[in-house]
């Protein structure tokens, strides 16, 4: 069966490259139906990553966010055309005590092996979940379950007094984390810090928001989330750890390039906790598609941060959306016509 895989092969370059997929009783076809550009695509796309990282993992299909239809299921146990979100993390082994998506060995789409931007993709069936909602939307599970990673480790780690939980960061991960923490802990104040007076507008669903130059004197929190990364993530923990009471913890979400700055005095004198979180696993995905079902306002918020979708019917249009997704406020999403 011949795949077209829409390969990175240099920053800005995509290449059609013609692959020859064997069909096997373990994995099943999917056709992906709608893709989501992550912010880790485009330090591949726009070559911000190392140029040794570069080097090593290009040429590289894109994307690691996506849902799609089956195609073929050689046991028939998924009909044609079913709805399902593919999962990222691959993992070849399995821990008593490490999560899949932390074990070393553990393989993940778009960083290392090709995404999910292909004409189909040949996966294994522990690798996909049938939903049921509108898959234009559902294309967000793959952030969900990133979310309800992070909030495993909470409740794990964190103490019980859990009255005032501060999201910092107004974009897609501080929407969603933000998301999932008011439904899971609903009488709890949510307080979310971010830089952008119009992004943080989107979240009617927080009891109150500060632009992070303009926070009440008094105010403390119970536990943070932080989910700025980048340049941003050491003067978010930097507040964060000025802002949180004794004892309580701090989950960090935000991907930095470079290495940042952690005030560990008074860390050790508060007794803080520091909760590192990547990707997800199967249980997590799982634990989002049940999140979105139950949920009908989280669809609905889920939209929100929809900023644009790209209809892909030419390899210009992958361009389109990846330099588009450079100026969207949240989320730019393909529709997978190719």
């Amino acid at each position: 069966m011949i795949n077209q895989s829409y390969r990175l092969i240099a920053p800005k370059q995509i290449r059609v490259d013609f692959i020859d997929e064997q069909i096997d009783n373990n994995s099943v076809i999917v056709r992906p139906t709608y893709l989501s550009i992550c912010a880790a695509d485009q330090r591949y796309y726009t070559g911000s990553r190392d140029k040794e990282v570069l080097k090593r993992k290009l040429p590289m299909a894109l994307i690691h966010e996506a849902v799609g239809k089956v195609i073929y299921d050689p046991t028939g146990e998924l009909k044609k055309g079913t709805n399902v979100v593919m999962i990222p993390n691959t993992p070849i082994e399995k821990d008593k005590y490490i999560k899949e998506n932390y074990l070393r060995s553990s393989k993940f789409r778009a960083s290392g092996f090709d995404g999910f931007m292909q004409s189909f993709v040949k996966i294994k069936k522990d690798r996909i979940i049938p939903f049921k909602a509108d898959p234009e939307v559902a294309v967000l599970l793959e952030l969900l379950s990133v979310a309800m990673n992070a909030l495993e480790h909470f409740d794990k780690y964190s103490h019980l007094k859990k009255q005032t939980l501060g999201v910092w960061g107004c974009g897609n991960v501080g929407f969603v984390m933000a998301l999932v923490l008011k439904k899971t802990f609903p009488n709890a104040k949510l307080i979310v810090f971010g830089t952008n007076e119009q992004k943080l507008s989107y979240f009617s669903f927080a009891d109150e928001t500060y632009t992070i130059d303009n926070i009440p004197e008094d105010l403390t929190i119970d536990h943070a989330f932080e989910c700025v990364g980048g340049k941003g993530s050491e003067k978010a923990i930097d507040q964060i750890i000025d802002l949180i009471n004794p004892e309580g913890s701090i989950a960090l979400l935000g991907v930095s390039e470079n290495n940042v700055q952690i005030n560990t005095r008074m860390v050790l004198e508060k007794g803080l906790t520091l909760l590192g979180n990547s990707r997800s696993g199967y249980e997590d995905f799982a634990k989002s598609v049940e999140f979105i079902e139950n949920n009908e306002d989280v669809i609905n918020y889920l939209r929100t941060i929809i900023s644009e979708k790209i209809i892909v019917k030419q390899t210009s249009d992958i361009y389109e959306a990846f330099e588009n997704d450079l100026t969207n406020d949240f989320k730019t999403i393909m529709k997978w016509e190719l």
